[in-house]
């Protein structure tokens, strides 16, 4: 709000009194300096929900409204000073191009064309595939398992990729991730309590007796 139209919103015996050096001129001052940024961010609003045109730091909100907040990096993990806030490992113009694709990606959830998508969309680059019929040492098929191929050139975002396939393929599924020109798959590991065999009843008396 500019200095004359907050003049204009004074009683008539208080305009009289602005000399321009008065108090109430300073006040008059110190409001328009304080109003003058909350104006131009409700004026920058609707920019600013639109992922094409909204500033880098709005852009990380727009991904939290479409649950998009869990592949960001964070502190926790990325080993980033505190404070330095999220961030998404490809970019921030990649991130906006997964926002757009996100109401499709949200449909095809849980399945092998949802998960490649996904990943093609966040990394931007293509080339990935899921075998949902990977075969053992004997040859016969492993249940409920699958093998999500990546191209070399994704390698750089290996953590993030590993996040993407836990967080979008079936809970009951386990996969592994092979990059192109690498031998060794990288391969989930299985809860290590739920390995651990179960103690039955009557185990520890039988040990202090």
């Amino acid at each position: 709000m500019k200095r004359s139209d907050i003049e204009d919103l004074l009683p008539e015996i208080y305009r009289r009194t602005l000399t321009g050096r008065s108090p109430l001129d300073a006040l008059i001052a110190a409001m328009e300096a304080l109003l003058s940024p909350v104006e131009r961010a409700v004026e920058r609003l609707p920019d600013n929900l639109s992922v094409d045109r909204a500033e880098d730091r709005f852009v990380y909100l727009l991904a939290r409204c479409v649950d998009l907040e869990r592949f960001f990096d964070r502190n926790k993990y990325s080993g980033a000073p505190a404070g330095r806030g999220p961030r998404f490992a490809p970019g921030t113009a990649q991130l906006r191009k997964l926002i757009r694709a996100a109401p499709e990606l949200s449909r095809l959830r849980g399945t092998s064309e949802g998960l490649r998508k996904f990943l093609e969309q966040a990394t931007g680059i293509e080339g990935f595939s899921v075998d949902e019929h990977v075969a053992d040492a004997r040859g016969q098929p492993v249940p409920f398992h699958i093998r999500v191929l990546a191209p070399g050139a994704a390698l750089g975002f290996a953590r993030l990729i590993e996040r993407i396939i836990a967080e979008e393929k079936p809970a009951y599924v386990t996969h592994e991730l092979v990059f192109s020109g690498l031998m060794a798959p990288t391969v989930e590991e299985p809860d290590k309590e739920a390995r651990a065999p179960r103690k039955r009843r009557g185990d520890e008396s039988k040990k202090a007796g």
